[in-house]
């Protein structure tokens, strides 16, 4: 059961949200895991031809 604290598990704005190794790790593990598959697949021909045009700028 969650406390009543009025915040709804919020902080309030300005403050840093402190969380510990374990759970940095765990979502870490868990977002590389759910992305894996998009990392493998092809990007979209609208998707290159804006990075095309982005590499040209920089080059």
């Amino acid at each position: 059961m969650q406390p009543d604290d009025g915040q709804d598990g919020r902080t309030p704005r300005g403050r840093p949200v402190s969380l510990t190794a374990s759970v940095r790790r765990h979502l870490g593990l868990n977002l590389r895991a759910h992305y894996a598959d998009s990392l493998i697949e092809p990007v979209g021909e609208r998707i290159e031809s804006l990075l095309s045009k982005l590499g040209r700028r920089k080059g």
